[in-house]
């Protein structure tokens, strides 16, 4: 979502590293890129001169650090700012006090959550994603079809609350209002935690649909009144928030669609113009691609200051840590096999796309511009093919693949018998490789090929005038 915008941030700091005194043209300069980077981006104008007037308010009447350049004096008023303007915080305020803002849960009666946004925002999936995220909590959730607007909303809701396992309430032919209220009646009645209220949209903001959503929270008094924002939107995701928070207790924002290629605006603009937060961001289509929005986090996305947190997270949700460490022992005793590799492989994908994930590695986001990760994600998934056309014995006992099954693999995956070749051959080697580690003896590497899906090509990089690649910048100082 922000590549675009932290590739320009990047472009205005490098011009400030290096300088041992900073100048005032140097930081006129430098905020002349910020405020064109972020104006690009979409950012509301009041929010973009509000912004740079503060960075370089601070920039001219601070000391330097011990420890810190110049430049990465103002890498640092940058980055506190953007928390600041993310969360909502004053600029008197430690940034310490910048986290997450959790969604209001009742811990001893049922919580009810309602959704509004315009058709399209992506309500129906999200209300799929929070009760998963819910279910896994523990909680009982029940989703309630409010919707009777939209054609086969319906029916989408029942699906989506089938993937996830979540209860759905409909009452064809009554109003959303009755809907609602007999939904939460409904969900007391068998004690469930949470109910969900997905409502009706429309292309615009117009009269009928805020009397409906008034309506709606005044039947059933939600805990959480969540606006679902599209962040694809830009600057009329801000004017889109401003009008609903005008005409409802808003509790809080919703980002989806943050793993497209939006500019990031919305995300800067909503907290600082609508004053309420982002709770939660969709990054992506998969019902579990729904995370906290951590303003600290975000802040080092842009910066380029990558996430490990959540990289962290990530991992600890989808790996089993007593697995981990089964298959620790077998790597160190060179008894990793195909079913393992299997598992493995599916296991990362449950962590979400390699470009994601790399570019939560604090100095590695900056360096991925000229990656072509789709050569990478093809290999994985032609190396997964040919492993699922083995058979159970074969997985186990890679030795016994001989030509003949050789070529039995490569047509049960559709793929030429080389390949199946190169296959087991990158096993072999990445197997001998981790025995040699775990006895202190390194094999040789020479010439040893990139295993199946990581980044081993990269598109043509321009040459600068030192020769290398260009745009390839260190990532910034973070205290």
């Amino acid at each position: 979502m922000f590549d675009n915008l932290a590739e320009k941030l990047q472009t205005a700091f490098a011009k400030l590293r290096g300088n041992q005194k900073l100048t005032e043209a140097d930081i006129d300069e430098a905020m002349r890129i910020v405020r064109t980077a972020l104006l690009e981006a979409d950012v509301n104008f009041r929010v973009v001169k509000s912004f740079v007037n503060r960075v370089k308010e601070q920039a001219l009447g601070a000391d330097v650090l011990d420890g810190l350049q110049p430049g990465q004096q103002v890498i640092k008023f940058v980055h506190d700012e953007l928390v600041r303007t993310l969360s909502g915080i004053g600029p008197d305020e430690s940034i310490e006090g910048a986290v997450a803002v959790p969604l209001n849960i009742q811990s001893r009666a049922m919580t009810v959550m309602m959704l509004c946004g315009l058709q399209g925002a992506g309500k129906t999936t999200l209300a799929g994603k929070l009760a998963k995220r819910l279910i896994g909590q523990g909680k009982q959730v029940m989703l309630a079809a409010c919707d009777i607007q939209r054609p086969a909303a319906i029916q989408q809701l029942q699906v989506v609350g089938g993937q996830v396992g979540a209860t759905v309430y409909t009452q064809p032919g009554m109003g959303p209002v009755d809907v609602a209220k007999h939904a939460v009646a409904f969900a007391t009645e068998k004690r469930l935690d949470v109910v969900i209220l997905d409502t009706a949209g429309r292309l615009h903001v117009d009269g009928s649909l805020m009397d409906e959503l008034k309506a709606i929270h005044a039947a059933t008094s939600p805990h959480e009144t969540l606006l679902v924002v599209d962040a694809m939107t830009g600057q009329d995701a801000v004017n889109v928030a401003t009008q609903f928070t005008d005409a409802i207790d808003i509790t809080g924002f919703v980002l989806t669609k943050v793993d497209g290629d939006t500019r990031g605006g919305a995300a800067i603009s909503l907290r600082a113009v609508a004053g309420k937060p982002i709770k939660l961001a969709g990054i992506g289509e998969k019902m579990d691609a729904l995370e906290p929005f951590h303003p600290d986090r975000i802040a080092q996305r842009i910066l380029g200051m990558g996430d490990v947190l959540s990289l962290i997270e990530k991992a600890e949700a989808a790996v089993d840590e007593k697995r981990a460490v089964e298959m620790e022992k077998k790597l160190r005793q060179g008894k990793f096999d195909f079913e393992d590799f299997l598992e493995q492989m599916q296991q990362m994908r449950k962590l979400g796309p390699l470009e994601q994930l790399l570019k939560m590695i604090p100095g590695v986001g900056s360096q991925l511009k000229d990656v072509d990760f789709g050569a990478g994600e093809k290999e994985m998934a032609k190396f997964e093919a040919i492993v699922r056309s083995m058979t159970p014995k074969e997985r186990k006992n890679p030795e016994i693949i001989n030509g003949s099954r050789r070529k039995r693999i490569a047509g049960g995956s559709g793929v030429p018998v080389s390949d199946v070749n190169m296959a087991l051959n990158r096993f072999e080697q990445m197997r001998n490789l981790m025995k040699g580690l775990s006895s202190g003896k390194m094999p040789g590497l020479s010439g040893m090929p990139a295993l199946p899906g990581m980044p081993g090509q990269r598109r043509p990089a321009k040459k600068g005038k030192g020769g290398g690649p260009s745009g390839r910048i260190r990532p910034p100082f973070v205290r």
